[in-house]
């Protein structure tokens, strides 16, 4: 194993990531390494097998635990090594993380007639909205590269009037067999001659200098639906890659999705949990201690609220309907109100007095086995 790099730093996440943000890091890394994206680049090509390593490794439950506790030669000390992914051709690679990568990069079955599906790569891009967004919905324009058949040589990689020539290492297969050890098995990989296309083009495109694709830049308007949670997705059918011109050179077949990931800004005025709001208003002395009606904002409009007279700080209320809706159901969560004694930093000569003489008749006991502050707030938003 040459990474010795870590591999949450490999893939940019924290040690807490669970699988589906360790897929969507790995997916990213790929998409920007691919190498039909940097032609002839090693650093990218290393940072491919980089990344597929690591993710190999972290998106194993039993492999991560080990990592997590014994490092890189914990995984070679308990025979959990992986891959040698520095040797591996790229398109055994992509074959082995088909599924997360969104299409097929060498389209070989388990024999003929058994090709995976001819579908391009997905890709994704991500957005920020406001929580104000949130609650209506909005509609955002993002940008993304991607790779499209060129309209040039549609597809062929060949310069207009010439045609490909069918390789000589594979006669034309796109893959090659290699004997085992002991001649027991066989191995079946891309050809290294012709990367799997099953052709070699000698007089190439200038357009696409002979790879078949070419990178563009889209922009989309794209509709992200109120009550999304911050790390939720659009999908966005269509919007990806066509499949790969080993596959399918002229683009023929399914194209990948797009992917939006989309970002809540924080608020400073409410804290988000699920479809509730949690909102903190600060209140004087006497309105907790007569009971008072205070106005209260939620996201989009004021409520009045009444404090009974005795209400202690950090007593908590519940304005249903004024939080934020259901992305399935549209229904709307409650707004939390957490009422917190606002004590003045300076008191006038009046008021000083005043205190103090009540303080001459204060007597508060002190209850126990009162229930704590976080057992009340998780009850309000819960609604145990």
């Amino acid at each position: 194993m040459s990474v010795t790099r870590c591999y949450y730093e490999v893939l940019d996440v924290t040690r807490s990531a669970d699988g589906t943000e360790i897929k969507r890091a790995y997916r990213r890394l790929a998409m920007k390494f691919h190498p039909d994206r940097n032609p002839d680049d090693d650093i990218a090509e290393k940072n491919f097998k980089e990344c597929a390593e690591a993710y190999e490794v972290l998106s194993d439950p039993q492999k991560k635990q080990i990592y997590d506790q014994y490092g890189h030669e914990g995984l070679r000390g308990r025979g959990h090594a992986a891959h040698d992914f520095n040797s591996m051709n790229v398109e055994d690679i992509f074959s082995m993380f088909n599924d997360i990568l969104g299409g097929s990069r060498g389209g070989f079955g388990g024999g003929r007639g058994q090709q995976r599906q001819v579908r391009g790569y997905d890709l994704e891009t991500d957005v920020s909205i406001t929580l104000d967004e949130v609650l209506t919905g909005v509609e955002r324009e993002v940008e993304f590269d991607r790779l499209d058949v060129c309209e040039t040589c549609t597809g062929s990689g060949a310069k207009p009037g010439s045609s490909p020539e069918t390789c000589h290492t594979c006669q034309g297969q796109g893959k090659v067999a290699q004997q085992g050890l002991g001649g027991m098995f066989r191995m079946v990989s891309a050809c290294p001659t012709c990367s799997g296309r099953g052709s070699i083009v000698k007089d190439k495109c200038e357009d696409c200098q002979g790879r078949g694709r070419h990178a563009v830049h889209r922009k989309l308007r794209i509709k992200i639906p109120a009550g999304i949670q911050h790390g939720q997705a659009v999908r966005v059918g269509g919007e990806g890659e066509p499949p790969v011109p080993e596959i399918s050179p002229d683009g023929a077949g399914t194209r990948g999705d797009l992917h939006v990931l989309v970002r809540v800004e924080e608020d400073a005025r409410f804290e988000r949990d699920g479809d509730h709001l949690i909102h903190i208003v600060s209140v004087a002395f006497t309105q907790l201690a007569l009971g008072a009606t205070i106005e209260v904002d939620s996201i989009d409009e004021t409520h009045s609220l009444e404090v009974p007279s005795g209400t202690q700080t950090n007593e908590i209320f519940r304005i249903e309907g004024a939080g934020l809706p259901n992305l399935r159901s549209g229904r709307r969560g409650d707004l939390v109100v957490i009422v917190r004694l606002a004590v003045p930093k300076k008191l006038t000569e009046e008021q000083r007095e005043l205190l103090s003489e009540y303080a001459k008749t204060e007597d508060i006991p002190i209850h126990e086995g009162e229930t704590s502050f976080w057992e009340k707030l998780k009850g309000a938003v819960t609604g145990g």
